[in-house]
């Protein structure tokens, strides 16, 4: 979901590079000018992890490094892994890191959902985390981009190898969080039965009165507590702003997306 006032973009670096503020300017991420940019699903995605310092996340997908960094930065003493396909991606991802002192916190590493490296041991992590690509390939009008194409719509991984990907790589009770399109809800709460619970919907509806077009989704591995619809956020005031809440996600805030449950 792409938005106005998400970062402030710098002129193109050399290699086609632009480096852009996020979380109110404590973040700096550089990503291609051309391609695949980050806008606020990351940044929601690792609002929405409720990590303690000290624990592990895996971020599946990593891109050039986003979410992971934006929950790096958000809580002090987490360890975050990011898995990407793309070796480009992986190198801008570890400067990324670099380039906001977080190196200690987040490294990326080549790997895919079917051979991920051998340092990745499943059933090792606190939580896992994913931005998937949103868009069926047989569904899609796929961009002539490749970064941007990779990003968007599924390749040989479909949805049900991204879930069935992070539930292996959590522990017993850990956390799987992912933003998707609204309209792949039943998707996922198809792969996720009888596979974890505590799963809470977030919805991120634009504006007030329109329709939903993404949804957070958390759910807990092994655990059968049912499934929970929370009230969601509104992302935008009617003259385009961004609402107060959504505004202190952006500006690095936590987001609590557990519904209350009686």
């Amino acid at each position: 979901m792409r938005a106005k006032g998400t970062g402030l973009s710098e002129p193109v670096l050399p290699g086609g590079i632009t480096e852009d503020a996020f979380l109110g300017g404590t973040l700096t991420l550089r990503q291609p000018a051309d391609g695949y940019r980050a806008a606020i699903d990351p940044v929601f995605l690792a609002a929405a992890v409720a990590v303690e310092p000290g624990q592990t996340v895996l971020d599946a997908g990593t891109g050039h490094g986003a979410a992971a960094l934006c929950l790096a930065r958000r809580v002090d003493g987490v360890r975050v892994t990011g898995i990407e396909l793309q070796p480009e991606m992986v190198r801008l991802a570890n400067d990324n890191a670099r380039l906001n002192g977080l190196e200690r916190s987040f490294q990326a590493m080549i790997g895919d959902l079917a051979t991920p490296l051998p340092r990745v041991v499943p059933g090792s992590f606190d939580h896992a985390m994913a931005n998937p690509p949103f868009l069926d390939a047989g569904r899609a009008d796929v961009s002539p981009e490749p970064g941007r194409a990779a990003a968007s719509v599924e390749g040989a991984a479909t949805l049900a190898d991204w879930i069935g990907f992070l539930l292996r790589m959590v522990k017993a009770k850990g956390s799987v969080t992912l933003i998707q399109r609204a309209d792949r809800l039943g998707d996922i709460l198809s792969l996720l039965d009888g596979r974890a619970g505590e799963i809470v919907v977030y919805p991120l509806w634009p504006k007030a009165g329109v329709v939903a077009r993404r949804v957070i989704v958390r759910a807990r591995k092994s655990i059968r507590t049912p499934m929970a619809v929370s009230a969601g956020m509104v992302l935008h005031r009617d003259d385009g702003a961004f609402t107060p809440d959504a505004d202190a996600v952006l500006r690095g805030g936590a987001l609590d997306i557990a519904a209350t449950r009686t």
